[in-house]
């Protein structure tokens, strides 16, 4: 298994494939690719049906996948706000590939047999299958496809984000093979002689002490610990520091555990959510993502630092977990929010990447929400940057 990124910044599309590719063929030593990845800013839109033609001619693998992007990502470079084109390709013995564009009419309920979504996708789960989702935000229900994966596919990761740099419906584009699409989502099963990790970096400390959501309804709390919301977030806001509660007043977010079990929870232990807003006169909060009554929760915290910290923390986790497991390649999902606009810096996050893992050649862009899984279970994001690494299962 080998992998290969690069991107190029040249304005004219062909001269930014052309450019790409061979850089990508002289890293793979000529061979054929079996995948690629490519990934293009909005500055190519008006030849976006032109990308998989383009990119088949130059590197001709046996499946290509991709989508429109707001910034993209390869070569250990993070190009925003200017002409930018990303490929990532694969050598991949012994792996099968599987790829669909799929509407959101042909999915399954999330809670129909399982046999259906094994036939919409031809693979059972005893094949042990990863999946790499591209949906388009507003054309395609992400979050019903990912509640059938994990239902289907317990054991499988699945790992992805959302097409981006497009303002409207049929304003972005997916590319798979030799076609562009303007709605659905690309969506690659891939199994075999591969293992597919996941980092899903969301950016967050806690703050305060861990409650019980002692009265919600789906995503509205009316009592925490069996007090107001409200008066809750007062309180901890006389607690903080001056600096957290600048923080407080434009990036608080709310934790959601995972693992209800634990006597002491820590960064990680949560699934973070933006707060909608809170009512002034009864004190409750509505939140972005569906409560169970008595769930655990944690206020949060995002800024530079801290998801700075975070993600030198999860990745120096994973490093340590797998000493003699080299990744051979990865794709990086990063939100929009991050990148330059929170860092105030370019390239942070493949920076930091390479710096715990090496030379690993990682493409990918900045999506419009990121997918991958927290605690065992899949969910759409915001604000984080989520790492698909690939290495070889034997």
């Amino acid at each position: 298994m080998k992998w290969a990124s690069a991107v190029s910044v040249e304005p004219d599309l062909r001269i930014a494939v052309g450019k790409a590719a061979a850089a990508i063929r002289r890293e793979l030593t000529q061979q054929v690719p079996d995948l690629v990845a490519v990934f293009a800013s909005m500055h190519h839109r008006s030849e976006f049906a032109r990308v998989p033609a383009l990119v088949g001619a130059e590197l001709p693998a046996r499946v290509l996948i991709g989508c429109s992007a707001g910034g993209v990502i390869g070569g250990a470079r993070e190009i925003e706000q200017r002409p930018g084109l990303s490929i990532t390709a694969a050598l991949l013995p012994g792996v099968e590939l599987r790829p669909f564009h799929l509407e959101s009419e042909r999915l399954p309920a999330p809670s129909v047999d399982t046999a259906a979504w094994e036939n919409l996708f031809g693979v059972r789960a005893a094949d042990h299958p990863h999946f790499v989702l591209l949906p388009d935000p507003y054309s395609f229900d992400a979050e019903t496809l990912v509640e059938g994966l994990d239902r289907t596919y317990p054991h499988s990761r699945k790992i992805g984000g959302l097409a981006s740099g497009g303002q409207a419906p049929g304003a972005n584009a997916l590319f798979l093979d030799d076609q562009a699409y303007r709605s659905g989502a690309v969506i690659l099963e891939l199994h075999g002689d591969v293992e597919l990790d996941t980092i899903v970096a969301q950016g967050c400390r806690p703050v305060g002490e861990p409650m019980f959501a002692t009265r919600c309804e789906r995503n509205i709390i009316f009592a925490l610990d069996g007090r107001r919301p409200l008066e809750v977030l007062q309180e901890l806001h006389t607690r903080l520091n001056q600096r957290d509660q600048e923080l407080a007043r434009r990036s608080l977010f709310l934790g959601i555990a995972m693992n209800e079990d634990r006597e002491q929870y820590q960064r990680g232990d949560f699934l973070v959510r933006n707060l909608i807003g809170v009512d002034p006169d009864s004190g409750a909060l509505a939140v972005g993502g569906t409560l169970m009554e008595n769930a655990v929760v944690q206020f949060h915290l995002r800024d530079a630092k801290t998801s700075a910290e975070d993600l030198e923390e999860l990745l120096a986790g994973y490093r340590s977990a797998h000493p003699m497991d080299r990744p051979s390649g990865s794709l990086l999902f990063s939100c929009l929010g991050r990148g330059q606009h929170l860092y105030g810096t370019p390239d942070h996050d493949s920076t930091t990447f390479r710096r715990y893992l090496g030379e690993v050649a990682l493409g990918g862009f900045f999506c419009n929400g990121e997918i991958g899984p927290v605690h065992g279970r899949t969910f759409l994001h915001g604000y984080t940057s989520s790492f698909a690494i690939f290495r070889r299962k034997s």
